[in-house]
């Protein structure tokens, strides 16, 4: 079965899909917050067949959210390290960590997140930028942005609430 692409649509949840939409995509760049940066680290820690590594990790180069490093000449051996687009994509996986912790942790949170500092717990929560309100106590709306086409446009025409 062929893979769809959405990388043609505007709706920036399917363009983002193109890039990290594939489970192993999100399980690498996870791994690479955690510090790890070479082929066989990817792999211990992944258990993933390396013909699916190789193919994933080329993916998220070719996409910017990895920088392919040489580090050893002879043989060739490589590192991958986040971008600023990766780097970006942090709060996204602190959002899932977050997400998993409350929905799917019956036996209780395998991995927290502390505060350096206070050594406190700490919660992830979106909030707006400007207002520093959390998300999920404003109403908000999805609506057309200055960029959408004609069919965007249509799609958001009676903006449904979030």
């Amino acid at each position: 079965m062929e893979r769809t692409s959405f990388g043609h649509m505007q709706c920036p949840i399917a363009r983002s899909l193109e890039h990290v939409g594939e489970w192993w995509s999100i399980l690498i760049l996870r791994d690479a917050f955690y510090g790890l940066s070479r082929f066989d680290e990817f792999q211990a820690s992944l258990g993933v067949a390396t013909n699916t590594l190789s193919r994933r990790l080329a993916a998220l180069v070719e996409a910017g959210l990895l920088e392919k490093r040489r580090y050893m000449e002879r043989p060739p051996r490589y590192e991958y390290v986040l971008t600023d687009r990766g780097r970006d994509f942090r709060p996204v996986l602190l959002s899932l960590l977050a997400w998993g912790n409350r929905q799917f942790a019956t036996e209780g949170r395998s991995v927290e997140l502390i505060d350096r500092e206070s050594g406190e717990a700490v919660e992830p929560v979106l909030c707006d930028r400007a207002t520093g309100r959390p998300i999920a106590e404003m109403r908000v709306r999805a609506v057309a942005g200055p960029a959408a086409d004609e069919r965007m446009r249509r799609r958001l025409s009676d903006p449904p609430v979030l």
